[in-house]
């Protein structure tokens, strides 16, 4: 064979070859097709489908008078494919695009350029375009109207604090994932989270969900709800007097607790600043730790309790024995100088504590062994955690005593080389007003389901006996000293209110040194026969003076004759003066509210009432709003079915009547809202002056009803004890 013949035999080959290659490309397509399509497109169909979570709802977090402080609040996503069919073409129409962009700046503030930006340099292939992603139910029904086509709107649950920042550091936050992260939301995140349902769905070769496939295979779980122990009206008390200490005093910061020594039930805690956990992100960490129960501080003065409870205990002083302190003020003990903010002069063992001597107090340390003193405050909860429901606390710092220096023993006896937590202190007076018995702390009562059936329940849990009820007995009238003209706690003084407390200042440490800056420190309880409230505040540097007498205590006094104003049980048994002047009450707005409503809110601030009709809602009251009266002066109201939910046929479906908010405080047309289906948006604080929409308007449930505040006090009652 020649070249030539050999060459074109090489040619025909691969010219076969070639021609081989779409014939079998035919048959398989035949065979795929023909005999063996149904079994892949079914294999393929299998691995196309794929499971996704159903979400969970959150549970609510209630305060103990069953207010709403923590749920969820709907907003919803907008997504957007450009490659629907419209009239037969595939591809949405320029003018409908131009409408979604225009529509959503102006329901945003946006510039339209940012959503063409955003459509225009999406994938080409892409068929689900995220425009917004926190869209108004409002917005959402605006877009809805306009009825575009390749419109996408999808529900999201956010986490929203109904009161913004009241309650913040107790009741922490969550993640973009509605996981919690610090505060009760972290702490029972297994019990608020729930259990996510699963659907089942089918994807596109390009892992488009496309198709849904039959019902959801589980069913979410919702979360459980929270019924917690802090007092709404409490809190805000507290969050208002300590706001305005750390403002009047110029501190860094402060710290503030109010606990029921008979339970441990935590009523309030703040901290100020404070944060908004609707808007975690918005401040710096600092502002959002809880410094109650992870700061780490040394007592002063208020530790003097612990001294004073092992030397009685222990027989080594005398009620009748005369301490005597140097003239100076001063002594020196291993070559340290251990001085008084006076000098003292001699004194008896209530003086000591009267006006709170360091030198006469660790002299009375120094009686005892190291071992005992220790123990006696190991036993009063410090250098240990109190295991409270929250996270992030720390154990505070208490030395063994054989790693105590010479002079450990006289200076932790007033509060110094010793490291505790606000609500250690808290715990330890709780404890003393409580005959002796340390109750845990805590800050959830039970645990709900969606069905309200209780799912769990905390029992007050007792830890121990601090001291012998004959110990306490003799220092309840020390502790109570005090609290008078002669004390250093005497700014802390309410008029007819017996209260027993401490004050405490100590250095602040820097880097394992001293400073000359200082905290600022008051605890006390009341009333001293029947100990019902336990409050401890905390001022960090404040600029005024570095005294506690000075700076917490009057914080802590215009906190309990708040409390003492609200509550009914202390009013009565408050001792009066023939030359004091009665309580007087302001009466608070109640038009708008139901007859349950207004029978609480008036028994809680122990106001007298009369009602004329059966049933519906307020619509008259004599005196008016923010008359003030005498406590036990009768307030008339009159009811009135106009706006009873059984007279409510003008009302359409999925809508509700507007009530009049003018002249309630925030927390009440807050709640008015919130009963009727309405979203809140709070423009200042105090009571209401304007609203939008009007009284008797009708709106669709899920909308937002604006209401603005003038800048007035938190407190719904305003007590004053004439002098």
């Amino acid at each position: 064979m020649d070249e030539r013949t050999a060459i074109l035999s090489r040619m025909f080959i691969v010219l076969g070859l070639i021609l081989l290659i779409p014939c079998a490309l035919g048959f398989q397509l035949i065979r795929i097709n023909y005999f063996e399509g149904e079994e892949l497109r079914a294999l393929w169909s299998k691995q196309a489908v794929d499971q996704i979570p159903i979400p969970a709802q959150r549970g609510n977090i209630y305060d103990a008078n069953g207010t709403l402080l923590a749920t969820n609040a709907v907003d919803y996503k907008l997504a957007f494919d450009p490659k629907v069919t419209v009239d037969g073409k595939v591809g949405v129409p320029k003018e409908q695009v131009a409408l979604l962009t225009t529509k959503l700046a102006a329901l945003t503030n946006k510039p339209v350029s940012f959503y063409r930006s955003k459509i225009n340099s999406a994938p080409s292939r892409s068929r689900y375009i995220v425009l917004e992603t926190n869209l108004s139910v409002v917005a959402k029904d605006e877009i809805r109207a306009l009825d575009l086509d390749g419109v996408i709107l999808e529900e999201n649950y956010r986490r929203k604090y109904t009161f913004g920042s009241l309650g913040a550091h107790a009741l922490g936050f969550v993640n973009h994932e509605t996981n919690g992260r610090i505060g009760l939301e972290a702490y029972y995140n297994d019990e608020l989270k729930g259990e996510d349902g699963v659907r089942q769905v089918r994807r596109d070769p390009f892992n488009r969900i496309f198709e849904y496939v039959g019902a959801p295979k589980k069913l979410p779980r919702n979360g459980y709800s929270l019924h917690t122990t802090i007092d709404a009206y409490l809190q805000a008390i507290l969050e208002d007097e300590l706001k305005a200490g750390v403002d009047k005093h110029l501190a860094n910061y402060g710290t503030g607790i109010i606990m029921d020594p008979r339970t441990g039930a935590i009523k309030a805690l703040a901290n100020y600043p404070t944060y908004d956990p609707n808007y975690p992100g918005s401040v710096e960490e600092e502002n959002r730790r809880n410094f109650a129960i992870s700061d780490m501080i040394e007592p002063g003065s208020t530790f003097k309790l612990v001294t004073a409870i092992a030397a009685v205990e222990q027989g080594v002083v005398d009620f009748d024995e005369i301490i005597e302190t140097p003239e100076n003020g001063e002594v020196v003990i291993h070559d340290l100088v251990l001085r008084d903010h006076d000098p003292l002069g001699n004194l008896t063992f209530q003086e000591v504590i009267q006006k709170s001597s360091n030198v006469a107090t660790a002299e009375l340390a120094m009686r005892m062994d190291k071992e005992v003193f220790y123990q006696y405050a190991r036993n009063m909860g410090f250098g240990s955690s109190t295991n409270i429901d929250l996270t992030g606390e720390v154990e505070g710092r208490l030395a063994k005593p054989y790693e105590w220096s010479l002079v450990t023993l006289p200076w932790m006896s007033h509060g110094y080389e010793i490291q505790t937590t606000p609500l250690q202190i808290a715990q330890a007076y709780a404890a003393f007003a409580n005959d002796g018995r340390m109750m845990r702390p805590y800050l959830v009562e039970r645990i709900e389901d969606k069905n309200g059936e209780v799912v769990s329940k905390h029992e007050p849990v007792e830890i121990r006996r601090i001291a012998k009820t004959s110990t306490l007995e003799k220092l309840y009238p020390v502790f109570e000293s005090v609290v008078t003209d002669s004390g250093t706690g005497d700014l802390a003084q309410v008029n007819g209110l017996r209260i027993a407390g401490k004050t405490g200042t100590a250095k602040k440490v820097v880097k394992g040194r001293y400073t000359n800056n200082y905290r600022g420190s008051f605890v006390g309880f009341f009333p001293v026969d029947d100990p019902q409230y336990v409050c401890f505040i905390l001022l960090d540097e404040p600029k005024t003076s570095g005294y506690g007498g000075y700076t917490a205590a009057p914080i802590f006094r215009n906190i309990a004759k708040r409390i003492a104003g609200l509550d009914n049980n202390i009013q009565q048994n408050m001792k009066g003066s023939a030359d004091e002047e009665p309580l007087f009450a302001q009466v608070p707005f109640l038009k708008g509210l139901t007859q349950k409503q207004a029978k609480n809110l008036l028994t809680s601030l122990n106001l007298s009432y009369e009602i004329d009709g059966k049933s519906g809602y307020i619509t008259e009251q004599t005196p008016e709003a923010g008359t003030e009266i005498l406590i036990g002066q009768e307030i008339s109201l009159t009811l009135s079915e106009t706006y009873a939910a059984s007279d409510s046929a003008k009302v359409k479906d999925g809508y509700s009547e507007i009530p009049d908010l003018i002249g309630m405080n925030m927390r009440q047309a807050t709640n008015l809202l919130t009963e009727r289906g309405l979203e809140t948006e709070i423009i200042g604080s105090g009571t209401v002056f304007a609203q939008y929409p009007k009284k008797g308007q009708l709106l669709r449930k899920g909308y937002t009803v604006t209401v603005r505040g003038k800048a007035r006090s938190l407190e719904l009652l305003t007590q004053t004890d004439k002098r």
